[in-house]
């Protein structure tokens, strides 16, 4: 057991998002399903109450604690891509089954978990400073999914 767990409120659907991004991102399993010793507010004895997993190297808890809570975009996982390809096929998987696109290399999933696909030629750009990382910048603000080709013309001038 990790000393540290992100703990993440599912509305009874913890198993089908841990599965999900088991099978989308790389470094991700479920690890363990545990259900439900006895009646609770937002289930019954043997729902599944919480799910184990791992999502991109990174230790999680899905609860599925009912509807009282909402995911926001106050918290994200930001998932660095090395070219267009990867960025696509991650974008693709969560705008494509149920999710949505936002701006700036931000989308939500299905159950409403914010993601940032966000290019390591991004991060890079920003870290450049100065006129490249201002012109990147402005390039990515037009953006939902991040263009690379678009962000490496930006970084040119």
């Amino acid at each position: 057991m990790t000393k540290n767990t992100i703990c993440l409120w599912f509305d009874g659907e913890a198993e089908a998002a841990a599965r999900f991004y088991a099978e989308v991102f790389p470094d991700s399993r479920v690890i363990a399903v545990h259900r439900a010793p006895g009646d609770y507010p937002a289930g019954r004895e043997g729902d599944v109450l919480t799910v184990d997993f791992v999502v991109a190297g990174i230790r999680c808890i899905g609860l599925n604690g009912g509807p009282a809570f909402r995911h926001s975009e106050a918290f994200s996982f930001q998932i660095a891509t090395e070219d267009q390809a990867e960025t696509d096929r991650y974008w693709d998987a969560i705008v494509g089954h149920g999710g949505e696109e936002s701006a700036c290399g931000w989308c939500k999933d299905r159950w409403g978990l914010s993601w940032q696909i966000t290019p390591r030629v991004l991060t890079d750009a920003m870290a450049a400073g100065g006129e490249e990382a201002r012109r990147a910048f402005q390039a990515m603000m037009g953006m939902r999914k991040i263009d690379v080709a678009a962000i490496e013309a930006a970084r040119r001038g």
